[in-house]
C-alpha cells in the first residue's frame, strides 16, 4: 500500500485539477453540461484512480488504476485540443496545460514501469 499524499503524480494530478477548473470556468456556460462537465470528470478522476489504486495491496491492481489515470489523463488532453480549436484557449494556454497533462503521463508510466520491475 502506497500513502497517495506522498506520491508526486498524485500530488501534480491534484495541482493540475484546479488549473483544469479555474481554465474551463471562462469558457461558455452553454458547455456546462458538455465539454466542461466531461473535462471535469476526466481530470478529477486521474487524481482519484491514483489515490484508489494506491489503497491496494496488490501491484497489479494500483498498476491497473494507474492505467485509467493515464486514460483520464488522455482524455483531458484531448479536451484541450477540442476547446483550443473552438477557441476557449488560446494555444499558449492550451499548450501550458497539455505540457502539464504530459508530465502527469511520463510520471504515471514511469510509476506503473516500477511496480511492475518490484517483486
Amino acid at each position: 500500500m502506497h500513502n497517495y499524499r506522498e506520491l508526486k503524480v498524485w500530488q501534480r494530478a491534484m495541482a493540475f485539477t484546479i488549473a483544469i477548473y479555474r481554465t474551463t470556468q471562462s469558457w461558455p456556460s452553454d458547455e456546462r453540461f458538455g465539454l466542461i462537465s466531461q473535462t471535469h470528470r476526466a481530470t478529477t478522476s486521474i487524481a482519484l484512480n491514483i489515490a484508489e489504486g494506491s489503497g491496494n495491496s496488490a501491484k497489479n491492481e494500483f498498476r491497473r488504476f494507474l492505467e485509467y489515470a493515464l486514460r483520464s489523463t488522455y482524455e483531458v488532453m484531448t479536451a484541450v485540443e477540442i476547446a483550443r480549436g473552438l477557441g476557449y484557449l488560446l494555444a499558449p494556454a492550451a499548450a501550458e496545460l497539455h505540457q502539464q497533462a504530459d508530465e502527469i503521463a511520463a510520471m504515471l508510466v514511469g510509476l506503473m514501469r516500477s511496480l511492475s520491475k518490484r517483486v
